[in-house]
């Protein structure tokens, strides 16, 4: 009798501590997670310095130090990015709150690299062609030093390498990378009302980021994939409130970069509406100019 008394005293105490146990862990996940300025840092660092800075580093040093049948600064910019950005967006990737496919995040990591890597090649050889004379505002055909080139079909080699350029190099590059960001939005909801808000050092960071997408949105010619992920994230937001949920710290971070570089594109498009070169460059209803067509037409030439 006193042993089963025992086993009982015992169980009760163990059924006691589990619960204690479980209800820790409930309380610190309903917790709102830290704000992750080291990952939301270093992501806007080597998207300004290695995406955004590889054009300009091109166009600053020497010509000599690099000849054109060898790889440019640009190009090197280029290569630590297609390393530093999947390692970044894995590591987001792991502090999700929510558990994620991990097929999914893989697939996608894999065919930005790729994207990424024919985004390369093109924009090497597109920018060798700047150095001779090209120009972003006009379509290749268009081009002084492309269309009377002999024979005729050598247009149709250069066409080929704009489509794997500007456009399967971009698709296969941003639709996994904003698609990585919609995964780790889904999962930033929180029923927790407290620590919502995002602190000093999102705020400071906020306006480099929107300023970086809308350069990403606006040069990459990839505003409707930026504007279905936008409203995506919208629809979940509303879907979640009726649960009674809210994006957590990271989330508000994530959501307000986006809307910020919404405004901004916006504005550039209201900007040059009504720019009938770059019109004819982009016609249609979705009219976003590149930034980079806007320099070789309006201000390279007035240097």
């Amino acid at each position: 009798m006193q042993a089963t008394r025992k086993r009982q005293t015992n169980n009760i105490q163990t059924s006691s501590q589990n619960r204690k146990i479980v209800s820790r862990e409930n309380v610190s996940s309903e917790k709102s997670p830290k704000f992750h300025l080291d990952l939301w840092l270093w992501l806007t660092l080597e998207n300004w310095i290695l995406d955004f800075g590889r054009p300009i580093i091109m166009i600053v040093l020497p010509l000599e130090w690099f000849p054109l049948n060898k790889p440019s600064a640009g190009d090197y910019f280029h290569m630590a990015y297609n390393v530093i950005t999947p390692i970044l967006l894995l590591k987001l990737m792991e502090r999700s709150p929510k558990v994620l496919s991990r097929s999914a995040v893989y697939l996608c990591i894999i065919t930005l690299v790729m994207g990424a890597s024919i985004h390369l090649v093109g924009d090497s050889i597109n920018h060798r062609l700047l150095l001779s004379g090209y120009q972003l505002h006009l379509s290749v055909r268009e081009n002084p030093i492309i269309k009377d080139l002999k024979p005729a079909s050598l247009i149709d080699s250069f066409e080929l390498l704009y489509y794997y350029d500007e456009q399967l190099g971009h698709l296969m590059w941003y639709i996994p990378y904003f698609l990585i960001f919609f995964l780790y939005f889904t999962g930033c909801f929180t029923q927790t009302k407290e620590q919502n808000v995002i602190p000093l050092s999102g705020w400071l960071l906020l306006g480099p980021s929107a300023l970086y997408y809308w350069y990403l949105v606006t040069e990459g010619q990839i505003f409707e994939l930026f504007l279905l992920t936008f409203v995506a994230m919208i629809t979940v937001v509303m879907l979640q409130q009726r649960k009674g949920l809210r994006p957590d710290i990271n989330g508000l971070f994530l959501l307000g970069t986006f809307t910020v570089t919404m405004v901004l594109v916006v504005v550039w498009v209201t900007y040059l509406w009504n720019d009938p070169d770059l019109r004819k460059k982009y016609p249609g209803l979705l009219y976003v100019p590149e930034p980079w067509s806007y320099y070789s037409l309006h201000i390279k030439d007035s240097h």
